[in-house]
């Protein structure tokens, strides 16, 4: 299957890698991703649940990832997949 890439400034090929999901069993909410994203692709999510409430993160607008994978390097608890684009 081929795939949509780009190029680097040094000329190298990129395969860029778009979020698919966010684990939301692994994501603590501490909001990371959301302040890096600069294209208002993920939002927070506040769930009730039995005696407190817990926040996470959610991939609230897709269409706007870039594919630059910044949220999920800054995700210390690896809540992040990614893929790929089919061309």
């Amino acid at each position: 299957m081929a795939y949509v890439t780009g190029l680097t400034r040094g000329k190298k090929e990129w395969t860029p890698q778009f979020v698919n999901a966010i684990d939301d069993e692994l994501c603590i909410g501490c909001g990371r991703c959301f302040k890096i994203c600069a294209h208002d692709v993920l939002a927070p999510k506040e769930v009730d649940e039995e005696e407190s409430a817990k926040m996470f993160i959610t991939v609230a607008n897709p269409e706007n990832c870039i594919g630059c994978e910044a949220c999920g390097r800054t995700c210390k608890k690896g809540a992040f997949s990614f893929e790929p684009i089919a061309a």
